[in-house]
Protein backbone atom coordinates (compact mmCIF):
# COMPACT_ATOMS: atom_id res chain seq x y z
CA UNK A 1 0.00 0.00 0.00
CA UNK A 2 1.49 3.47 -0.91
CA UNK A 3 1.12 6.27 1.08
CA UNK A 4 1.05 10.17 0.86
CA UNK A 5 2.59 12.09 4.13
CA UNK A 6 0.03 15.06 4.86
CA UNK A 7 0.41 16.88 8.17
CA UNK A 8 0.92 13.98 10.38
CA UNK A 9 -1.02 11.45 8.44
CA UNK A 10 -0.25 8.96 6.36
CA UNK A 11 -2.45 8.66 3.68
CA UNK A 12 -3.08 5.10 1.91
CA UNK A 13 -3.77 5.19 -1.46
CA UNK A 14 -4.35 2.82 -4.48
CA UNK A 15 -3.80 3.42 -8.46
CA UNK A 16 -4.71 1.64 -11.31
CA UNK A 17 -4.92 2.03 -15.19
CA UNK A 18 -4.28 4.41 -17.56
CA UNK A 19 -5.51 7.45 -19.16
CA UNK A 20 -7.45 10.90 -17.43
CA UNK A 21 -7.20 10.82 -14.04
CA UNK A 22 -10.41 9.14 -12.29
CA UNK A 23 -10.07 9.72 -8.13
CA UNK A 24 -12.58 8.52 -5.92
CA UNK A 25 -13.88 9.50 -2.77
CA UNK A 26 -15.38 6.64 -0.53
CA UNK A 27 -18.16 6.87 2.08
CA UNK A 28 -18.02 7.44 5.43
CA UNK A 29 -19.41 4.19 6.61
CA UNK A 30 -16.21 1.94 4.24
CA UNK A 31 -12.71 2.79 2.82
CA UNK A 32 -11.29 2.64 -0.56
CA UNK A 33 -12.38 -1.09 -0.81
CA UNK A 34 -15.40 -0.02 -1.80
CA UNK A 35 -14.59 0.86 -5.32
CA UNK A 36 -12.82 -2.49 -6.28
CA UNK A 37 -15.66 -4.12 -8.72
CA UNK A 38 -15.91 -0.18 -10.24
CA UNK A 39 -12.00 0.06 -10.59
CA UNK A 40 -12.32 -3.31 -12.98
CA UNK A 41 -14.58 -1.58 -14.96
CA UNK A 42 -12.88 1.62 -16.11
CA UNK A 43 -8.79 1.37 -15.17
CA UNK A 44 -9.03 0.71 -18.82
CA UNK A 45 -10.25 4.09 -19.29
CA UNK A 46 -9.11 6.10 -16.71
CA UNK A 47 -5.70 6.56 -14.36
CA UNK A 48 -8.01 5.47 -11.36
CA UNK A 49 -7.09 6.58 -8.13
CA UNK A 50 -8.77 5.70 -4.50
CA UNK A 51 -7.21 6.77 -1.05
CA UNK A 52 -8.87 6.45 2.64
CA UNK A 53 -9.23 9.37 4.46
CA UNK A 54 -8.47 9.85 8.04
CA UNK A 55 -10.21 7.15 10.19
CA UNK A 56 -10.54 4.70 7.75
CA UNK A 57 -9.58 1.68 5.85
CA UNK A 58 -4.91 1.90 6.13
CA UNK A 59 -5.01 5.25 6.85
CA UNK A 60 -2.94 6.24 9.51
CA UNK A 61 -3.14 9.94 11.01
CA UNK A 62 -2.82 11.85 14.75
CA UNK A 63 -4.36 14.16 17.17
CA UNK A 64 -5.28 17.30 16.10
CA UNK A 65 -7.64 18.96 13.29
CA UNK A 66 -7.83 18.30 9.63
CA UNK A 67 -9.63 19.09 6.49
CA UNK A 68 -10.65 16.35 4.21
CA UNK A 69 -10.58 18.96 1.36
CA UNK A 70 -6.81 19.48 2.08
CA UNK A 71 -5.73 15.92 2.55
CA UNK A 72 -7.15 15.45 -1.30
CA UNK A 73 -5.79 18.41 -2.63
CA UNK A 74 -2.27 17.01 -0.76
CA UNK A 75 -3.01 13.68 -2.67
CA UNK A 76 -3.50 15.11 -6.11
CA UNK A 77 -0.68 17.58 -5.86
CA UNK A 78 1.39 14.75 -4.52
CA UNK A 79 0.61 12.58 -7.75
CA UNK A 80 0.95 15.49 -9.97
CA UNK A 81 -2.89 15.14 -10.79
CA UNK A 82 -3.64 19.06 -11.98
CA UNK A 83 -7.45 18.14 -12.72
CA UNK A 84 -9.40 15.18 -12.62
CA UNK A 85 -13.06 13.74 -12.90
CA UNK A 86 -13.77 13.45 -9.08
CA UNK A 87 -16.57 11.18 -7.63
CA UNK A 88 -17.74 11.09 -4.13
CA UNK A 89 -19.47 8.80 -2.32
CA UNK A 90 -22.14 9.86 0.72
CA UNK A 91 -19.75 11.40 3.71
CA UNK A 92 -17.11 11.12 0.14
CA UNK A 93 -19.77 13.02 -1.84
CA UNK A 94 -19.72 16.04 0.62
CA UNK A 95 -15.96 15.93 0.50
CA UNK A 96 -15.98 15.95 -3.83
CA UNK A 97 -19.11 18.94 -3.46
CA UNK A 98 -16.67 20.91 -0.89
CA UNK A 99 -13.52 20.30 -3.32
CA UNK A 100 -14.88 21.15 -6.56
CA UNK A 101 -16.14 24.53 -4.82
CA UNK A 102 -12.89 25.34 -3.12
CA UNK A 103 -11.11 24.13 -6.08
CA UNK A 104 -13.37 24.43 -9.32
CA UNK A 105 -10.00 24.66 -11.77
CA UNK A 106 -9.32 21.26 -10.93
CA UNK A 107 -12.60 19.06 -11.11
CA UNK A 108 -13.46 18.78 -14.85
CA UNK A 109 -16.03 16.75 -14.36
CA UNK A 110 -18.00 16.01 -10.86
CA UNK A 111 -20.09 12.60 -10.24
CA UNK A 112 -21.93 12.77 -6.23
CA UNK A 113 -22.89 9.72 -5.24
CA UNK A 114 -26.16 9.80 -2.64
CA UNK A 115 -24.21 13.05 -0.65
CA UNK A 116 -25.48 14.49 2.29
CA UNK A 117 -25.53 18.31 2.55
CA UNK A 118 -24.94 20.78 5.73
CA UNK A 119 -28.45 22.20 6.87
CA UNK A 120 -30.62 19.41 5.65
CA UNK A 121 -33.74 18.75 7.86
CA UNK A 122 -33.42 14.91 8.65
CA UNK A 123 -36.56 13.01 9.00
CA UNK A 124 -37.40 11.37 11.95
CA UNK A 125 -36.07 7.89 10.72
CA UNK A 126 -32.91 9.35 10.16
CA UNK A 127 -32.96 11.39 13.75
CA UNK A 128 -33.84 7.43 15.42
CA UNK A 129 -30.88 6.11 13.47
CA UNK A 130 -28.46 9.23 14.20
CA UNK A 131 -29.39 8.62 18.58
CA UNK A 132 -29.31 4.50 17.91
CA UNK A 133 -25.72 4.97 16.49
CA UNK A 134 -24.44 7.36 19.15
CA UNK A 135 -25.81 5.69 21.81
CA UNK A 136 -24.13 2.42 21.14
CA UNK A 137 -20.86 3.95 19.95
CA UNK A 138 -20.41 5.89 23.07
CA UNK A 139 -21.19 2.66 25.00
CA UNK A 140 -18.82 1.03 23.11
CA UNK A 141 -21.41 -1.66 21.44
CA UNK A 142 -19.46 -1.63 18.36
CA UNK A 143 -21.04 -4.98 16.65
CA UNK A 144 -24.44 -2.73 17.42
CA UNK A 145 -23.71 0.26 15.82
CA UNK A 146 -21.91 -1.43 12.74
CA UNK A 147 -25.51 -3.87 12.10
CA UNK A 148 -27.11 -0.48 12.66
CA UNK A 149 -25.56 1.26 9.64
CA UNK A 150 -25.93 -2.14 7.63
CA UNK A 151 -29.41 -2.42 8.22
CA UNK A 152 -30.00 0.76 7.23
CA UNK A 153 -28.03 1.42 4.40
CA UNK A 154 -27.13 -1.78 2.65
CA UNK A 155 -29.93 -3.89 4.04
CA UNK A 156 -31.29 -4.47 0.54
CA UNK A 157 -28.18 -5.23 -0.74
CA UNK A 158 -26.41 -8.97 -1.63
CA UNK A 159 -25.11 -10.47 1.16
CA UNK A 160 -21.62 -10.48 0.56
CA UNK A 161 -22.13 -6.41 -0.04
CA UNK A 162 -23.59 -6.42 3.64
CA UNK A 163 -20.47 -8.36 4.74
CA UNK A 164 -18.27 -6.20 3.43
CA UNK A 165 -19.54 -2.51 4.44
CA UNK A 166 -19.42 -4.18 7.99
CA UNK A 167 -15.99 -5.43 7.98
CA UNK A 168 -15.68 -1.21 6.91
CA UNK A 169 -17.48 0.04 9.29
CA UNK A 170 -16.10 -1.95 11.75
CA UNK A 171 -12.59 -0.99 11.16
CA UNK A 172 -13.99 3.03 10.39
CA UNK A 173 -15.53 2.78 14.12
CA UNK A 174 -12.62 0.99 16.16
CA UNK A 175 -9.80 3.76 14.30
CA UNK A 176 -11.92 6.13 15.52
CA UNK A 177 -12.63 5.59 19.10
CA UNK A 178 -8.68 5.16 19.35
CA UNK A 179 -8.11 8.57 18.17
CA UNK A 180 -11.15 10.59 16.57
CA UNK A 181 -9.88 13.09 13.51
CA UNK A 182 -10.76 16.16 14.14
CA UNK A 183 -12.39 17.21 10.54
CA UNK A 184 -13.02 20.55 9.70
CA UNK A 185 -16.54 21.56 8.75
CA UNK A 186 -17.33 20.98 5.11
CA UNK A 187 -20.00 23.90 3.59
CA UNK A 188 -19.47 23.83 -0.28
CA UNK A 189 -20.93 26.82 -2.10
CA UNK A 190 -22.57 25.21 -4.65
CA UNK A 191 -22.58 28.24 -6.32
CA UNK A 192 -19.47 27.79 -7.60
CA UNK A 193 -19.99 24.77 -8.31
CA UNK A 194 -20.12 25.44 -12.30
CA UNK A 195 -18.59 21.86 -13.94
CA UNK A 196 -20.92 19.12 -15.52
CA UNK A 197 -21.96 17.44 -12.84
CA UNK A 198 -24.10 13.65 -12.72
CA UNK A 199 -25.95 13.40 -9.16
CA UNK A 200 -26.62 9.79 -8.70
CA UNK A 201 -28.87 8.04 -6.29
CA UNK A 202 -29.73 4.63 -5.27
CA UNK A 203 -33.21 3.55 -6.06
CA UNK A 204 -33.82 1.94 -2.54
CA UNK A 205 -31.69 4.86 -0.53
CA UNK A 206 -33.25 6.31 2.14
CA UNK A 207 -35.25 9.50 1.31
CA UNK A 208 -33.54 12.07 3.10
CA UNK A 209 -30.76 11.26 0.56
CA UNK A 210 -33.22 11.12 -2.55
CA UNK A 211 -34.23 14.45 -1.57
CA UNK A 212 -30.82 15.72 -1.18
CA UNK A 213 -30.07 14.35 -4.95
CA UNK A 214 -32.74 16.05 -6.35
CA UNK A 215 -31.69 19.33 -4.55
CA UNK A 216 -28.58 19.40 -6.10
CA UNK A 217 -29.53 18.58 -9.30
CA UNK A 218 -32.18 21.30 -8.98
CA UNK A 219 -29.27 24.08 -7.67
CA UNK A 220 -26.42 23.03 -9.41
CA UNK A 221 -26.14 24.79 -12.82
CA UNK A 222 -25.01 22.15 -15.31
CA UNK A 223 -26.36 18.65 -13.42
CA UNK A 224 -28.00 15.71 -14.62
CA UNK A 225 -30.04 13.83 -12.25
CA UNK A 226 -29.65 9.40 -12.62
CA UNK A 227 -31.06 7.05 -10.34
CA UNK A 228 -29.66 3.61 -10.01
CA UNK A 229 -32.40 0.93 -9.76
CA UNK A 230 -31.72 -1.97 -7.43
CA UNK A 231 -29.39 -0.28 -5.36
CA UNK A 232 -29.68 1.51 -1.95
CA UNK A 233 -27.16 3.77 -0.46
CA UNK A 234 -24.04 2.62 -2.36
CA UNK A 235 -24.83 2.30 -6.11
CA UNK A 236 -20.95 2.14 -7.12
CA UNK A 237 -21.01 -1.18 -4.84
CA UNK A 238 -24.47 -2.80 -5.37
CA UNK A 239 -24.60 -1.88 -8.86
CA UNK A 240 -21.01 -1.15 -10.01
CA UNK A 241 -21.78 -1.78 -13.97
CA UNK A 242 -24.57 0.80 -13.98
CA UNK A 243 -22.03 3.54 -12.54
CA UNK A 244 -19.03 3.08 -14.29
CA UNK A 245 -21.81 3.62 -17.41
CA UNK A 246 -23.14 6.89 -15.77
CA UNK A 247 -19.71 7.94 -15.55
CA UNK A 248 -18.33 7.07 -18.90
CA UNK A 249 -21.08 8.07 -20.89
CA UNK A 250 -20.43 11.60 -19.43
CA UNK A 251 -17.00 12.13 -20.23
Amino acid sequence: MRTVDVDGAQLAYRVDGHGPALVLVHAGIADMRMWEPLVGLLDHRFTVVRYDMRGHGETTYGPGECSDVDDLGALLDALEIESCVLVGASFGGLVALAFAAAHPERVERLVVIDAPLPGHEWSERMGEFFAAENAAVEAGRVEEAVQLNVELWVGSAEPDVRELVAEMQERAFRLQLEAEPESAGLEPDLSRITMPTTVVMGEHDVQDFIAIAHRLADELPHAVLECVPRAAHLPALERPDAVAALIVSRR
